[in-house]
């Protein structure tokens, strides 16, 4: 066994032992969690505005932090980015994590020294995890790829700028340095398509085993290796061996990339966001993500059918069940509190918590009062394209409430790999499994106040030619799943057959 091998077995025990610890005493952690953060915070703008120095348990926090979202702490977030210290945490942050919003424009997410660390530290924690489970720890003696954003960064009022993605390459161990591809030269590519050219002709040749990005990328990728090559993947990377994701749902494109390296590899999902690292899948045998509870992030859960009620209950750990819908509420060590991130997630487990991500809050749809989400949909093509050759590259679904003709119905538009050869039946197929999963939706369809779902097919890289046209080609950028808007769907027209 190689040396390298050897210590990366060393550290996997060690980091496996400390999560143990503190999963096993998950409410006293966040506790200590909560403490921490308000007594660092207490002197700073938005401490003094919400009485920090009269916080002592979770109920008092409800009664001082209000729920917000980006635009909620938009005053103080401002202010930090006019340089202001000691507005949201004390000092001023190391970076800003530049995102896309909707209603916002652009979103600066404050990272600082304090939280930094934790996204480093969960990124290598998922891959401890990994040896320690499997006994495998052979990925670190070959190359491995993180496909990211560019590490370029801008300075705004003195503070670096940039995607999470770039900033995070910035932190790549030096032991890894090595191993680690694309080049730098290659990684501040800004042009997807030509990012993904160039990192093709860097490895195509070498020995690959860790292969890291959000699945419609890399399939991509996998794409134009096999291009090149005339190669499965698989093949031409024999020694491949772990597939590192997160930022959606990989069974929608488990199908395709399996068939692509034409075999099973082995796969660890992330959870991981600009406002914190929050979850990773630490066994694979296990289902969900073990929510990370002891680096500087305090949780609370937001049933989702009570979400938009004028007082929707705030639930801790203790209180949550499995199976069900809550919106993600954060209070972080980089100066977000009571932030809704937006994201839905189901406990798996209560012991220890691990976690899905079911979808977005925002992203459902609701048009008839059925109030569809993302994992409904998924699980829906899931079910539909079992034990069939169907592959599917990318779908997103928008209501039709104004028909020509006829009822209203749910528009999916789809980009297959595999086609049906009846999408007639496929389309009963697929609705018949919605009306499994969505009973709202099942008593709509029985009730004739919408008729069944309609499928319209994508031309090959419609989905890619219709993110390059709106600008987020590539890098941590996705097409949601559903929408309660015709805005993506009437730009998906275009790319249809």
């Amino acid at each position: 066994m190689s040396l390298r091998r050897l210590i990366a077995k060393q550290l996997a025990k060690r980091a496996r032992k400390k999560i143990d610890q503190w999963s096993s005493k998950p409410i006293e952690t966040q506790q200590k969690v909560l403490k921490q953060l308000i007594e660092k915070a207490k002197e700073t703008a938005f401490g003094k505005d919400h009485n920090f120095d009269q916080i002592q348990s979770h109920k008092d926090f409800i009664k001082q932090v209000p729920i917000a979202d980006y635009e909620g702490l938009r005053p103080y977030v401002d202010r930090v980015v006019e340089g202001e210290t000691d507005v949201l945490w004390p000092g001023k942050p190391l970076y800003f994590a530049k995102t896309s919003g909707t209603t916002s424009g652009m979103k600066y997410i404050p990272l600082t020294k304090e939280s930094m660390p934790t996204h480093i530290e969960a990124a290598k924690n998922a891959l401890f995890c990994h040896i320690e489970a499997t006994d495998d720890a052979s990925f670190v003696n070959g190359k491995m790829i993180f496909l990211q954003g560019s590490p370029i960064l801008e300075k705004k009022n003195g503070i670096d700028l940039g995607r999470l993605s770039g900033i995070v390459a910035h932190y790549v161990p030096k032991y890894l340095q090595k191993n680690r591809l694309p080049s730098w030269e290659t990684n501040c590519i800004e042009d997807w398509e030509t990012k993904v050219d160039a990192i093709v002709e860097e490895t195509h040749q070498k020995d690959m085993r860790l292969i890291s990005g959000i699945p419609p990328w890399v399939s991509m990728y996998y794409e134009k290796l096999q291009l090149k090559t005339g190669k499965k993947v698989g093949d031409l990377f024999p020694n491949f061996n772990l597939f590192v994701y997160g930022g959606v749902n990989y069974e929608p494109y488990r199908t395709k990339l399996e068939s692509l390296v034409g075999r099973h590899i082995p796969s660890v999902e992330l959870y991981p966001a600009s406002e914190g690292f929050f979850a990773f899948q630490d066994h694979p045998d296990a289902e969900g993500m073990l929510l990370q509870l002891d680096l500087g992030i305090f949780y609370e859960f937001i049933p989702a059918d009570q979400f938009y009620d004028a007082s929707p209950p705030r639930l801790g750990l203790a209180e949550v069940e499995l199976g069900k819908n809550y919106v993600i509420i954060i209070s972080t060590n980089a100066g977000l509190w009571g932030y809704n991130i937006g994201d839905t997630v189901m406990f798996t487990s209560l012991s220890p918590f691990r976690v899905v991500v079911s979808g977005r809050i925002k992203h459902f749809i609701s048009a008839f009062g059925e109030h569809v989400i993302g994992k409904e949909v998924e699980q829906a093509l899931l079910q539909a394209t079992s034990e069939t050759d169907i592959e599917i590259s990318e779908f997103t679904v928008a209501p039709q409430v104004n028909p020509q003709k006829g009822l209203p119905y749910h528009e999916w538009f789809v980009e297959f790999t595999s086609p049906p050869k009846n999408i007639k039946q496929f389309c009963l197929d697929v609705d018949q499994q919605l009306c499994k999963q969505n009973r709202y939706y099942d008593d709509l369809i029985k009730g004739k106040v919408l008729r069944p779902l309609e499928i319209r097919v994508v031309k090959k890289d419609g989905f890619s030619r219709y993110m390059k046209r709106i600008g987020k080609l590539g890098g941590q950028n996705k097409v949601p799943r559903l929408t309660n808007d015709r805005k993506i769907a009437d730009e998906l027209k275009k790319e249809c057959q």
